[in-house]
């Protein structure tokens, strides 16, 4: 019983606990690598199957709608592809990189706008959607100033 209390308090301690947590966090990092190559796998199926569908059997009059749901479909492989930068970043360097996490949320939000049905929504729905731009803007804006400055 003395030898298990002894392991016990081996591994609570900071430094083997701080060890065990960062472990964890590399295998949940890798394990959400692959899920997302298998997401980018599956979009860029849909992509393509979505795009040949309407080029062999295009519907009379819809080419500005197919065209918009052909750019959210693309955007939506370029947002994986950003989640996935995040991802590998955050395996190589150990740190969230808030700049590409604030380019992704950019990316996501100007994809809602690009296939926005504008006459399925409110006023209030374009309002927060131009709130939720700006906001990112500043955001971006304040991030790469502040890893421009020199540091001593």
């Amino acid at each position: 019983m003395r030898g298990l209390i002894k392991r016990f308090r081996e591994i609570t301690k900071d430094e083997n606990f701080m060890h065990i947590i960062e472990n964890l966090e590399v295998i949940v990092a890798k394990v959400l690598s692959v899920c997302m190559l298998l997401v980018i796998v599956v979009a860029i199926a849909d992509l393509i199957s979505f795009t040949f569908r309407e080029l062999i059997s295009p519907k009379s009059g819809s080419s500005y709608k197919t065209l918009f749901q052909v750019f959210g479909l693309f955007l939506n492989v370029l947002i994986a592809l950003e989640i996935l930068e995040n991802i590998t970043g955050y395996l190589k360097k150990h740190v969230l990189q808030v700049e590409l996490v604030i380019v992704t949320s950019l990316i996501a939000v100007a994809r809602k706008i690009i296939i926005l049905d504008l006459d399925k929504v409110e006023g209030i729905d374009i309002i927060g959607l131009g709130l939720a731009v700006l906001s990112l803007a500043i955001s971006y804006f304040i991030i790469r100033i502040s890893n421009s400055k020199p540091r001593h």
